[in-house]
């Protein structure tokens, strides 16, 4: 259930939650959650043991209400949630095109094509939007269409969330 007096944060999973790209020294770190019984292997996706399980109790202290904006769509409440420990989120359902895709790719004016449904997703509430792939176009965009103060923020999709992130993520989300 959605609070509307609390911002909204927009999650999206490939590189924000699961780290991708050139793996540091050593590969990634893998985890096994201490929410699913010790036998249970990560559901979903291989990579999903690469996702923090800490980071779960982390974003539900974040003073927001967290929602999927990720095309895991549904398969994120499925897959991540129980990995994480939270509860099930509601989901950003994609524009699509007549092959049942999301729309890509990203427009000609240099916009993600996630930008315009997330403002139109919030429908004037403030929100953080957690994304490895935001650029200044969709910065521009957004402080020019979205009633409602928002931040947009970029992650390394190498390291995923660090403390960094949740510090500036809390620090804006408590000003709203």
């Amino acid at each position: 259930m959605i609070d509307p007096d609390r911002p909204l944060l927009f999650l999206d999973v490939d590189g924000p939650l699961i780290p991708f790209g050139d793996p540091p020294p050593g590969g990634y770190p893998t985890y096994r959650s201490p929410y699913l019984p010790s036998d249970t292997a990560p559901a979903g996706n291989p990579l999903i043991a690469r996702v923090d399980p800490e980071l779960g109790p982390r974003l539900l202290r974040l003073p927001a209400e967290p929602v999927w904006a990720t095309t895991w769509l549904e398969d994120a409440n499925e897959c991540l949630a129980p990995w994480l420990g939270l509860p099930r989120l509601p989901v950003v359902d994609w524009p699509v095109d007549d092959t049942d895709t999301p729309d890509w790719p990203d427009g000609p004016d240099g916009l993600h094509w996630k930008t315009r449904a997330l403002v139109e997703w919030a429908d004037g509430r403030p929100f953080a939007w957690v994304d490895d792939e935001i650029t200044e176009a969709d910065d521009r965009w957004v402080a020019a269409h979205s009633p409602a103060r928002a931040l947009l923020h970029r992650v390394d999709p190498r390291r995923g969330l660090t403390e960094a992130d949740f510090t500036a993520l809390d620090t804006w989300l408590r000003t709203v």
